[in-house]
């Protein structure tokens, strides 16, 4: 081989030249600049479903995100103005809308993608443990639920079902219908932390930035988290619906560590002695990678941790006009004592 041919062929075994990392905006004090709007629907669940593997291809990703995409679409028609009453007692559906009907699908967002991190389609938020699942409680754990089953909601409860189908003694005080109901906290766990999509609507998410103050607006339920740069916890008698939050830069990387919850929160059943770290890396022009880490060795037999990315938006947040004690939550007592004096009204 003459020595031109083993120059090119050494040229086209060289190994390519690593892409140079992404170098973030900053802000005037040097940080990262995180500040916009977020999207965080997404298809993909917190825990990966049965049969499914961490990681789907392009193809798999595109023929499911389809599938639903045609769900939605035939789920979101119009309703007839001239349908008929659903029958007494209601039609046998379940979710948001109850018994009796409700809005359609047309009026919910809850995504249309997986969410893609470095470059993979994941299945799942949590990636720790691998297997996609939020690790066993523990006994003490499984006692203190079966407990407060009804005693307390969780801050991760989504919007009310029939009462038909909730647990005895849902409706019979308001302090034990869920938080989103109550205007105190976001369905599912969005306000955080950790900041969790909702599957549902309102989906947006913005970041406000200081160098000493970052303020993590959630869309749903309208909660502020006000996050203090570079402080100490406050004292543990003092304790917060969404905890108390400080923040540190790791580099590019900031970095949230989360204590103090009041008990009255309880994400998936926590203590309040639950303790959350969330790391917000930009990635690009228009993404942001979250990653969080729950630690609660008095609810769960270990650490476990997720990430998912938030996509930009130009879209912009309004007001979600929802205010503690709402007029409509004595309404929905009043309707759950109407239906226990219909049942026990004698037949005729």
């Amino acid at each position: 081989m003459g020595i031109l041919a083993i120059a090119v062929t050494l040229a086209a075994q060289a190994p390519k030249p690593a892409a140079k990392p992404y170098a973030p905006p900053r802000t005037p004090d040097g940080r990262p600049d995180l500040q916009g709007i977020y999207d965080l629907a997404t298809l993909t669940p917190l825990e990966r479903p049965a049969g499914m593997k961490a990681v789907l291809t392009e193809d798999e990703a595109a023929k499911l995100e389809r599938d639903i995409a045609a769900r939605k679409d035939q789920a979101g028609k119009a309703i007839s103005g001239d349908r008929s009453a659903p029958p007494k007692g209601g039609d046998g559906s379940t979710g948001a809308a109850g018994g009796v009907g409700g809005y359609n699908n047309f009026w919910l967002d809850p995504g249309s993608s997986y969410t893609m991190v470095n470059g993979e389609r994941r299945t799942s938020l949590v990636v720790d443990p691998p297997d996609g699942h939020v690790p066993p409680l523990t006994p003490a754990a499984s006692q203190r639920a079966l407990a407060q089953r009804v005693a307390r909601p969780t801050s991760d409860a989504t919007e009310s079902r029939d009462p038909g189908l909730e647990p005895p003694g849902s409706y019979d005080d308001p302090e034990k219908r869920p938080l989103g109901e109550r205007c105190l906290l976001g369905f599912g766990s969005t306000s955080g932390p950790p900041a969790l999509p909702d599957y549902f609507y309102n989906n947006l998410h913005q970041i406000v930035q200081t160098p000493d103050t970052v303020m993590i607006l959630t869309e749903m339920v309208h909660d502020a988290r006000i996050v203090r740069m570079n402080a100490e916890h406050l004292p543990k008698k003092i304790r917060k619906w969404m905890g108390d939050s400080v923040g540190h830069w790791q580099g590019d990387t900031l970095v949230i560590d989360t204590t103090n919850f009041t008990d009255k929160t309880r994400f998936r059943g926590a203590s309040e002695d639950l303790h959350v770290v969330e790391r917000f890396t930009r990635v690009a022009a228009n993404a942001l990678l979250y990653r969080f880490t729950i630690d609660d060795p008095a609810t769960w037999a270990k650490p476990w941790s997720g990430e998912y990315t938030w996509p930009a938006t130009n879209e912009h947040i309004y007001e979600y006009a929802c205010h503690e004690s709402n007029y409509a939550l004595e309404n929905i007592l009043r309707g759950a004592r109407r239906r226990e004096a219909d049942e026990a009204a004698p037949r005729k």
